[in-house]
């Protein structure tokens, strides 16, 4: 009688595809939203790529014009893109730096030498080596960029760093950040409504 039972119980299948559904849910729901969390960070993305084109095309003419408050140029570029990005992402944090340079092979580049006269293709102040002082700050410098949007025809570098939650928790129950991190960049010429500035030839003083 007993071993009958048993039997009857061993062949019963009752319930079966309930827990296949529950073995088969959580990892169901994890790629769902995982492929949510990715598509909301290519789109955040575009969207701060976007905006970021948008405000510097604006920032490059003589007077552009910005409805966001500032005491600067700068300032008002910077609210601008907190406002367009802030309206898919109130959440979010921001970096944002502005940086001008003379032309775009400056970009990333050191300030260019005038004279190299052991010819190294580097500045040796003791050999008197000349410079063009493109940021003039009076120094060499590896990174020839000034801070801000420059003046007429300067080359403008922007970076926007954004941080914001991320939209399900997903990420954290495989050891990644709570939220999503991305940069987006871009560099625009000012328009030439003026004569732009040429920078002064300095030279090493020989020590």
């Amino acid at each position: 009688m007993i071993g009958r039972r048993h039997r009857r119980l061993a062949r019963d299948e009752q319930g079966v595809t309930a827990v296949e559904f529950g073995l088969l849910l959580t990892p169901f729901l994890v790629m769902l939203m995982g492929g949510m969390d990715l598509g909301h960070q290519f789109y955040m993305r575009g969207v701060a790529q976007g905006a970021l084109d948008d405000v510097s095309r604006r920032a490059s003419v003589e007077e552009p014009k910005f409805v966001a408050s500032g005491n600067t140029l700068e300032e008002r570029i910077e609210n601008t893109l907190k406002a367009q990005i802030g309206n898919i992402a109130p959440n979010a944090t921001y970096t944002i730096t502005q940086t001008n340079f003379f032309d775009f092979k400056g970009i990333g580049n050191p300030e260019r030498l005038v004279t190299d006269v052991n010819g190294n293709g580097k500045f040796d102040n003791v050999d008197s080596d000349c410079w063009e002082d493109l940021n003039e700050n009076g120094v060499y410098d590896l990174d020839s960029g000034r801070t801000g949007v420059g003046g007429a025809n300067d080359v403008v570098f922007y970076s926007v760093r954004v941080q914001l939650p991320r939209l399900f928790p997903t990420a954290e129950l495989i050891g990644f950040s709570p939220n999503i991190d991305f940069t987006v960049e871009t560099a625009v010429r000012n328009q030439p409504y003026a004569n732009q500035a040429t920078p002064p030839v300095l030279c090493g003083d020989g020590t």
